[in-house]
């Protein structure tokens, strides 16, 4: 499948940044190390024995669960050569990195107990389509930590963006706001569009049997908590069958 220019855009802002990646965008207490450590806990009680990080980067989740789940096999697919060599310096074995793209992830159907992805749903033009690949591969559990439009920026604002979603208009004014591409490039976090994990809920709704949504940054205490949708500006949804 042919690349288009925004998969280009943001493969080449990885392939200049994967030298220092980990610097520029990790830290032990961000948000999606938060996720892994809900997720280490959820494959644990599944039982499950083999996952697959799509959109790996550098080997954040590899690295995770080999100190904290080391009965589980993690296999990564990630689009750009120079993150998967950043994978293999951390000594994680190319027997389980696969360069691909998760718009047409090359495993067959039902090939992992579980599947996940941290932030990288939001730099995708097709995020449904990721989705569903990962729902296709998976056996048991699909975990998606992602940013969460909804909870970000003023209160009214946030209300506001929700409504101008449920009315059908919030690709409109993201066409106007950016000049008519729909996202935005920044040296901080590449091309990026304006996203909430909330849109996959459905989808994933529909392929699991129960759904769970946990806030890992942002939503703070009181009734703010009440709601991670109008609160958490990133959400790790949980999709669980069995």
């Amino acid at each position: 499948m042919p690349s288009t220019s925004e998969e280009l855009t943001q493969r080449s802002y990885y392939a200049e940044t994967a030298g220092n990646y980990d610097e520029m965008h990790l830290s032990p207490d961000d948000e999606h190390y938060v996720s892994l450590s809900y997720i280490s806990a959820f494959v644990r009680q599944l039982g499950v024995r083999t996952v697959l990080d799509v959109g790996c980067g550098t080997g954040r989740a590899a690295a995770y669960f080999r100190e904290n789940n080391t009965e589980i096999t993690i296999h990564g697919v990630e689009p750009v050569p120079e993150l998967l060599d950043a994978c293999v310096k951390k000594r994680l074995s190319k027997n389980y990195l696969v360069r691909g793209s998760g718009l047409e992830l090359p495993f067959r159907s039902n090939s992992f107990d579980a599947v996940l992805e941290c932030g990288v749903l939001h730099h995708v033009q097709e995020p449904e389509r990721v989705v569903s690949e990962m729902m296709r591969v998976a056996r048991k559990a699909v975990f998606l930590s992602d940013s969460n439009i909804f909870g970000q920026g003023r209160p009214a604002m946030r209300l506001l963006k929700l409504m101008l979603y449920k009315a059908g208009l919030w690709r409109l004014v993201k066409l106007l706001q950016t000049g008519g591409t729909g996202y935005t490039i920044s040296q901080g976090d590449g091309l990026a569009y304006s996203y909430s994990v909330y849109f996959q809920h459905d989808c994933l709704n529909q392929w699991a049997h129960r759904v769970l949504t946990i806030p890992v940054r942002g939503a703070g205490c009181g009734f703010a908590s009440w709601s991670p949708l109008l609160s958490a500006d990133t959400v790790l949804l949980c999709g669980i069958r069995g």
